[in-house]
């Protein structure tokens, strides 16, 4: 007997066997035993959480000889046939290979006709959205009245692609990615059912790198097995899977908490020399600093991660800010890495970007004092495109009067003041002028800048306005701008909002002018606010 894959053995064949989609599966279920059944049914969701399971499911509640119902019985000649594939009355097409008016107009015309052996004619589009404009146009008609013994059930991965008049003649289902646990779960119950024996570390292996779609993880395991010998062992499986071991990420929070520049380095090396992932291994990374970050913020919640005692002690060595700053880090590194000259590269500046800017009191000794560079910071939601400065060295600049540093505000109301005090000229004058204090974390400080302002944004101006603030505060920092943020803290606002109440003050004493409200009576005069100014000797004394 031939083989069959576990993906299509264990398909499921009824609601009560989907894992992760309550959500839909209990809104259909509810809809058939009621009879509330709709004629056009869309089914949306990123690969292998269950689009065509689903419609083929529904296509047996609609036909089972037991009548329209939430369980068919799976024993009929309609549930045996459409498990099979061989079911006359669902007619399956993909879209992305038939995609013209020519072929819709074929399906349209035998939609006409009754079904050859069920109730109901099901036609089954996936990735609809690949049909060609004329096709959707000629779609539209039958979806808004179609026969009485027809039902669609499209499914894309892509709604957006979707026309709007298509979207409103159906009922709209979005099937969500599977979280982890979900995935594991139903791996072990197919292992056990299998009689094939597995690491529980392997399978949750097996469940992240599947990313939300069981049918991905279904296929690794059948990889998994087939390397393993007929077994699924955590070290093959991270052979396969080119995963980091824990171990290796442990290593890598050690020589943060101690400040070890070489271990680090050394760290890097055996990444490459055995060929790993570096993109994996900071995947694994900011995992556990995710992990971390948990323990210390909600110590209650650690205790269901397999290694919360190993947890609970780097939360208790490595400062909040400094993990929050490195998770940061590690994730912006994995998104760096396609820029970097290759993968090794870009792991070693990623470690050593994080020991860099650790925040003060947290690093070691061994890195030197003069070192600069920034990363972005994610920025806040609805903030709009966020500028950086770049990893690189400061630029040079000229030797200035030694001054007692001054400390960053701890607020936004004082950061107007602050940026007076540091007698900034030029276009970095109006730069820190636009700016409003944001957040600061660490030694990472993130301004708002308007749109307005957006062209101040230049590399060379923030490269100018962090130096400054560096000989000002003697801090190294990490500066980032969310252009688009609302900005009302600003030295140029509340100079606005200064200049505007001064003048709205001029005019009220002018108003109240005997000589000048004679002439308004007289002549039935209008002042204009906008002539208004001080005089010359008023101006000097001010």
């Amino acid at each position: 007997m031939s083989y069959q894959v576990l993906a299509r053995k264990w398909r499921p064949a009824t609601f009560a066997d989907l894992s992760g989609q309550e959500h839909v599966v209990t809104a259909l279920a509810n809809a058939l035993a009621r009879g509330r059944l709709h004629h056009a049914y869309l089914l949306t969701g990123t690969r292998g959480v269950g689009k065509t399971t689903i419609a083929r499911i529904l296509a047996k509640c609609l036909n089972c000889v037991k009548g329209v119902t939430p369980e068919p019985c799976g024993v009929c000649p309609a549930c045996k046939d459409i498990d099979a594939g061989r079911f006359v009355d669902l007619l399956e097409l993909d879209a992305a290979s038939h995609t013209g008016i020519d072929n819709m107009r074929e399906i349209l015309d035998n939609a006409r006709y009754a079904p050859t052996a069920g109730r109901y004619k099901v036609y089954l589009i996936d990735e609809v959205h690949m049909l060609s404009k004329p096709a959707f146009n000629s779609m539209l008609k039958t979806l808004e009245e179609p026969p009485e013994h027809v039902r669609f059930v499209l499914a894309t991965t892509d709604p957006q692609k979707i026309p709007v008049t298509v979207l409103s003649r159906c009922l709209q289902f979005n099937l969500k990615p599977l979280a982890p646990a979900v995935i594991v779960a139903r791996l072990a119950h197919i292992l056990r059912e299998e009689g094939i024996a597995f690491d529980d570390g392997a399978v949750a292996l097996i469940a992240r790198a599947a990313q939300g779609s069981l049918r991905d993880g279904l296929s690794l395991l059948d990889q998994a097995i087939a390397f393993g010998g007929g077994a699924v062992d955590e070290r093959v499986v991270r052979s396969m899977l080119g995963t980091v071991d824990r171990e290796y990420v442990y290593r890598i929070a050690d020589a943060l908490a101690a400040g070890d520049g070489a271990a680090l380095l050394a760290e890097s090396d055996t990444l490459a020399e055995r060929g790993l992932s570096s993109a994996m291994a900071l995947d694994e990374l900011a995992s556990l600093f995710h992990r971390i970050a948990v323990a210390q913020v909600v110590p209650a919640a650690a205790a269901a991660f397999d290694d919360h005692e190993r947890i609970a002690a780097y939360a208790g060595k490595l400062a909040p800010d400094a993990v929050q700053l490195h998770y940061q880090i590690a994730t912006q590194g994995r998104e760096d890495l396609p820029l970097a000259p290759d993968d090794a590269t870009g792991m070693a500046m990623t470690l050593l970007r994080m020991l860099a800017f650790a925040p003060d009191g947290v690093r070691g000794e061994s890195l030197p004092a003069q070192r600069t560079a920034s990363v972005k910071p994610p920025a806040a939601p609805g903030s709009g495109v966020a500028a950086i400065t770049p990893a690189a060295p400061a630029p040079p600049r000229a030797a200035a009067p030694v001054r007692d540093p001054i400390a960053l505000p701890a607020e936004s109301a004082a950061w107007p003041g602050f940026v007076a005090e540091l007698k900034l000229t030029g276009m970095v004058a109006q730069l820190a002028a636009q700016t409003e204090l944001k957040s600061i974390a660490g030694n990472a400080l993130t301004l708002a800048l308007p749109v307005a302002a957006k062209h101040l944004a230049d590399k060379a101006y923030t490269d100018k306005l962090k130096a400054a603030l560096e000989q000002a505060t003697g801090r190294k920092l990490l500066l980032a701008f969310e252009v688009g943020a609302p900005v009302q803290a600003s030295l140029a606002a509340t100079e606005k909002r200064e200049a505007a109440a001064a003048q709205a003050e001029r005019e009220a004493q002018f108003r109240d002018e005997p000589f000048v409200r004679d002439l308004l009576a007289r002549f039935d005069g209008q002042v204009k606010s906008d002539t208004i100014a001080p005089l010359a000797r008023d101006a000097d004394s001010k």
